[in-house]
């Protein structure tokens, strides 16, 4: 089980939902290198209306439909594991924004099945 407590390094990846590294989406290559890396946890979170570079505005808007809506990735961790995988963003994020924050871990426990029990349809629950 994985722990996680105390001071922490969040990295916030902002790219373009269409954003692709060898033809699959960007963010998908991040969250997968972050897992390979053995990072804490990484997440993706689809915005519905955003600006960057470009000055273009990307909006769910039904009547501005975009296809290249913003996605943020967050990653926390140790500050020395996020520093380590900062050359592969480097890598990978050629158009974009990637910050840093110190921020602070108030509890992060990973899941194993044995804290996992089975509701009455047999569907796994925390």
């Amino acid at each position: 089980m994985t722990r996680l407590t105390g001071s922490a390094l969040r990295v916030t990846v902002f790219i373009g939902e269409n954003d692709t590294w060898h033809h699959k989406p960007l963010y998908t290559e991040i969250v997968h290198r972050a897992h390979t890396a053995g990072l804490a946890g990484a997440s993706v979170f689809r915005g519905i209306e955003g600006f960057g570079a470009s000055s273009l505005i990307h909006t769910t808007r039904l009547l501005s439909l975009s296809e290249d809506l913003p996605v943020a990735i967050v990653i926390v961790d140790t500050e020395e594991r996020v520093r380590d995988f900062l050359p592969q963003l480097d890598e990978l994020v050629t158009g974009g924004l990637v910050i840093l924050d110190d921020c602070e871990v108030i509890r992060y426990a990973g899941r194993t099945d044995a804290s996992r029990t089975s509701d009455a349809k047999g569907k796994k629950s925390l």
